[in-house]
C-alpha cells in the first residue's frame, strides 16, 4: 500500500470522526435538545436548521467520496479495518471537546482495535 493511500484512508476516517462530532454539537445545541423532545417535525426542522448538522453531513459527504477513491486502489479486506481507528479518533474527541469520562475498559478495547489495524496494515 502506497503512503498516499494510507494518508486518504487515515485522512477519510479522520473526516468522519470530525462529522460525528459536528453533529454531536448539532444535537447538543439548546434548540435542538428542546426539538427533539418536542416531536419528529420540530426536530426536523431544527436539524435542517443547524449550521452544526449540516457541517456534521457535508464533512461526510467528503469523506465518502475520498473512501471511494480508497476503495478503488485497495482491497476491501485492507482498506475497512483502518475504520476502527475512527474509535480512537472519536473516543479522543469526546474527551478533549465534550468532557466525556472515558474508562479503562474502553481504553483498553479502543487499544485493542488499533493494534488490530496495525497488523492489517502491515498485512497489506
Amino acid at each position: 500500500m502506497s503512503y498516499i493511500v494510507l494518508f486518504l484512508i487515515l485522512f477519510t476516517v479522520t473526516l468522519s470522526a470530525c462529522a460525528q462530532l459536528a453533529l454531536k454539537l448539532g444535537v447538543s445545541q439548546p434548540n435542538m435538545v428542546k426539538a427533539l423532545q418536542t416531536g419528529i417535525l420540530e426536530s426536523l426542522l431544527a436539524a435542517a436548521l443547524s449550521p452544526l448538522i449540516w457541517a456534521g453531513l457535508m464533512i461526510y459527504a467528503l469523506s465518502v467520496a475520498l473512501w471511494v477513491w480508497v476503495l478503488s486502489k485497495v482491497d476491501l479486506s485492507v482498506a475497512y479495518p483502518f475504520v476502527g481507528i475512527g474509535f480512537i479518533i472519536t473516543m479522543t474527541f469526546g474527551i478533549v471537546f465534550l468532557n466525556e469520562n472515558v474508562s479503562l475498559m474502553r481504553i483498553c478495547g479502543t487499544l485493542l482495535i488499533m493494534i488490530g489495524c496495525i497488523f492489517v496494515g502491515r498485512s497489506a
